[in-house]
């Protein structure tokens, strides 16, 4: 049978799930009650799969180095990674365009993709396996094979699949897809059993794919080809990496691939599967993951209540005390609390959509924000002055690199650090500090064996993220003027 590359779609930014799920730290990387993201689980699930060799991820570009941690903490031994790397999201028909073009050049028209996003729950993993098994079947026979999740409930929030013509004694020529119904038609799926839900993951030959876009969408096929043409390739210890150009990127058509191919083809099949299937897209979805006390309530983290039924709380770093409050969600993180009506939850994106419009932090950054060396923590802001908690792991380094308009003192806390600091370079330990004028190139690395933590005050009259000069970096960032 044909070599299965499993293909992990990391897109979007998750907004139903703000505060927690953010631009720079999507859904994905949101750790469940049992302490693993969606995305780990995600991997597991394929890398479990038999016979799967090789992974590919499509994810964006400011993500890749958080999707490696999040992968190696798993253990990615005898596994090749393939990473096609997005500059901004483009909806799915570029990225699984972009997907077939790249298996097909490096591993023939024969491959199948198995694409799976990122922020699916399945809890079923045997019955998960037997239905890739039969999609694989139905893929190298020529079909464009989707899976269908049998509906446990009138759902409105989802999209359909109309079965039609059986094909064999478990999958189906797919009729039609449906878009979200309303209350009364989802009913109405729900009884005649020939209605499921469209859970967005597929089967495909990536040839039999690329045949089809071309004749429904050949356009995507074009500028997705062109544009991977114009990316750069970097290969590594066990991982190679496609980035995007995002000139070319831009002009691929923002198109969902059921919208360009699933729905204009009929080449299409479905596999109806009972696989255990959650979309974790509102805090509702969340705390169905938890158990509820007797009043219904569930709560993550330190809660004192009185007269308090259906709520969930999630509030891991404060004590929270709540009065006289029914189905209620409260979401509280270092730098923004959500209170929301349970019912409403999924009108929580309206918020972060706002935040976005107001170019408002909250919207794209956590106050800790990942990095390929590590990690930063906002501590205090205010006019002129901002305090940051460094943490560098041993063996990586920050780019070296200049500001205009703000100066940096560091303060060793734990750890060594190696300081480029203008034209000197010199060792700080633990206790010891310098002082970094605007203007000057700097760098700090960590070069002992433990994790490098330190404290940064920063001062001047512009402390944006932006104020940077990168003139070399081991991670690929420079030249830039991003975030460091």
């Amino acid at each position: 049978m044909s070599v299965l590359i499993p293909c992990i779609i990391a897109g979007g930014a998750g907004t139903r799930l703000w505060p927690v799920s953010r631009e720079a730290m999507p859904k994905p990387f949101m750790r469940l009650p049992d302490g693993i993201s969606l995305l780990q689980k995600t991997f597991s699930r394929a890398r479990a799969l038999p016979g799967v060799e090789r992974l590919l991820t499509v994810t964006n570009r400011e993500s890749y180095f958080r999707t490696q941690d999040e992968y190696r903490q798993l253990g990615t031994q005898g596994l090749a990674l393939d990473f096609i790397l997005e500059p901004f999201g483009r909806n799915t028909a570029p990225a699984i365009a972009a997907a077939a073009l790249h298996c097909a050049r490096l591993y023939g028209e024969d491959s199948l993709l198995l694409v799976l996003p990122a922020d699916h729950l399945v809890q079923d993993q045997d019955a998960f396996h037997q239905a890739v098994a039969h999609a694989r079947q139905l893929a190298c026979q020529g079909w464009l094979t989707t899976f269908g999740l049998l509906p446990t409930r009138a759902e409105t929030g989802f999209g359909y699949i109309e079965q039609g013509q059986p094909l064999d004694e478990q999958a189906y020529r797919v009729a039609r897809f449906v878009e979200k119904p309303d209350a009364d038609t989802a009913l109405g799926y729900l009884k005649d059993g020939r209605h499921l839900w469209n859970a967005g993951m597929f089967c495909l030959r990536v040839g039999t794919l690329l045949a089809e876009l071309q004749a429904h969408a050949p356009e995507v096929v074009l500028k997705v080809g062109q544009c991977l043409q114009a990316s750069q390739v970097k290969a590594g210890a066990g991982d190679l990496q496609v980035e995007l150009d995002a000139e070319h990127f831009a002009q691929a058509p923002d198109l969902s691939i059921d919208y360009a191919l699933m729905e204009r083809s009929s080449q299409v099949a479905v596999v109806p599967c009972d696989i255990g299937w959650r979309d974790i897209g509102s805090w509702e979805a969340v705390r169905e993951l938890r158990p509820a006390d007797e009043q219904g309530n569930q709560c993550n983290g330190e809660a004192v209540l009185h007269d308090v039924s259906n709520c969930y709380i999630d509030a891991p770093r404060r004590l929270v005390g709540a009065v006289g409050l029914d189905n209620l969600i409260v979401i509280d993180t270092p730098d923004a609390l959500l209170i929301a009506d349970a019912a409403r939850s999924q009108e929580v994106k309206l918020i972060a959509q706002q935040l976005k419009r107001q170019g408002h932090d909250a919207y794209r950054l956590h106050r800790t924000v990942t990095r390929p060396w590590g990690l930063f923590t906002v501590l205090e802001e205010g006019p002129r002055f901002k305090i940051k908690r460094i943490m560098v792991r041993p063996g990586e380094s920050l780019s070296l690199q200049m500001h205009h308009h703000r100066s940096e003192h560091w303060i060793v806390v734990s750890g060594m650090a190696c300081v480029t600091n203008g034209e000197e370079e010199f060792l700080l330990d633990t206790n010891e500090s310098t002082f970094i004028k605007p203007g000057r190139s700097h760098r700090l690395t960590n070069p002992g064996v433990i994790d490098l933590v330190m404290i940064e005050v920063q001062s001047g009259e512009y402390l944006g993220e932006d104020d940077i000069v990168r003139f070399t970096d081991i991670y690929g960032r420079a030249p830039a003027a991003a975030l460091g």
